[in-house]
Formats: structure tokens, C-alpha cells, sequence
């Protein structure tokens, strides 16, 4: 499961080109530091650090935290500041990109990543004024529940996030971008297959892989 959600890290890392104002969302998010190799990249946490770098089991303090309390390096240069700076930075729209952890995605790009009905959960947190306040919103998550259950759906059953559209998604299985209204199926991951994408998928997409090599033929 680790090396899935690392190669699902990985590809989001793959988006992210500098200069960028980058906040990391808890979950598979919080890997991406270790598959990032432009130093033009900074990452920021709402609870008040730019310049976030990778976990280090070495090398802990246990004063630096992301938002999840994970423990997490500084990069040469990073700052801190209060969580209300912090909030200002995101709703005042000074954060390039956003990547999420979420639960369920719709066939519009809408998503809900904070509760689950009948279930405890922590709250919000960030993720609505990141929704509202970034540039670009890319998601991540694996394609289905740990039971098989569908998470990418025609209408969302877990409340809301924000009625902000996402960007991006990418699971374990494929990549998707949302454009012109429509959910568009871009890339398939390592292994992957289409019949599988579509037999695990029930929101409407748009098969575009290939589709400018077709357009050129």
C-alpha cells in the first residue's frame, strides 16, 4: 500500500514546476516531498511554515510539524508565522497550488474530504479555504474504498468540501483533468487498464488518452 500511495505522490510531484507556492493536504499529500526535485518549489502549511522539506527519521524536531502534526524538515531559507498569517496567505490567493487528500470526487469536479457520516472526524480544517483561495487544485487518493467501494461517483454522498471545481485527480490507477465541464481521463497509471478504470468508476469521463496523437493521424 506504501508503494502505491508513494507512486501516486510521485505523479503529483510530476506537476508541480516552480516557482510555486505549494500546501500539501494530509494523506498521500504529505509524501510528495520526497519525489520533488525542483528547488523552486516551496511548500507551505497552514498551521504557519513556508519551506517545508521531507520527513527525516534522523533528524526530528519535534517543534516542526506540518498541519497533520506529521514531523517534517526545513529547507534552507523557510519561515515561520502564526496560523492566522497563514490563512491570510491562502484566502488572500498567494498559493499557486493546492494538493489534496480526499474521499470522494463527482463526475464535476466537486469533492468532500472532511466527513464521513456517522463517523468522528477531526473537521475541516483547511481544506475549504484551500478550495477557495488556490490557483490549482489537484487531488489525490486511492481509486476506491479499502472494500472496493466507489469513491469516484456521479454526485458526491459525503457533504462537500466547497462548490469550487477541482483541476486535477489522480489515483492509483489513472489521471484525470477536469476542463470544459467534463471529466477527462488523460493517463493511465503503471498496470492500469481501462476496462478496469471503467468497471471501478461511476462518474461519466471522457477517454482523451491518445487523443492528440488520433487528432495528428
Amino acid at each position: 500500500m506504501a508503494d502505491v500511495k508513494g507512486m501516486i505522490a510521485k505523479r503529483a510531484a510530476q506537476e508541480l514546476k516552480g516557482p510555486l507556492i505549494v500546501n500539501l493536504g494530509i494523506g498521500i499529500p504529505t509524501l510528495i516531498p520526497d519525489y520533488l526535485n525542483d528547488t523552486e518549489v516551496y511548500l507551505h502549511t497552514e498551521n504557519g511554515m513556508l519551506g517545508v522539506g521531507p520527513y527525516d527519521e534522523s533528524n526530528v524536531d519535534p517543534n516542526i510539524t506540518n498541519s497533520g502534526k506529521a514531523f517534517v524538515t526545513e529547507e534552507i531559507g523557510a519561515s515561520y508565522f502564526d496560523s492566522a498569517e497563514s490563512f491570510a496567505m491562502i484566502r488572500g490567493g498567494h498559493v499557486d497550488v493546492a494538493v489534496l487528500g480526499i474521499l470522494q470526487i463527482d463526475e464535476h469536479g466537486q469533492i468532500a474530504n472532511w466527513a464521513v457520516p456517522g463517523k468522528d472526524i477531526i473537521g475541516v480544517g483547511g481544506a475549504m479555504d484551500l478550495l477557495e483561495g488556490a490557483k490549482k487544485v489537484i487531488c489525490t487518493m486511492m481509486h476506491t474504498t479499502k472494500t472496493g467501494g466507489i469513491k469516484l461517483v456521479k454526485k458526491c454522498s459525503y457533504p462537500i468540501t466547497s462548490t469550487r471545481k477541482v483541476d486535477m485527480l489522480i489515483t492509483n490507477l489513472a489521471v484525470f483533468k477536469f476542463e470544459e465541464g467534463e471529466m477527462r481521463l488523460v493517463e493511465l497509471m503503471p498496470g492500469a487498464t481501462i476496462e478496469e478504470v471503467e468497471r471501478k468508476t461511476e462518474a461519466t469521463f471522457v477517454n482523451c488518452i491518445g487523443k492528440e496523437n488520433r487528432e495528428e493521424a
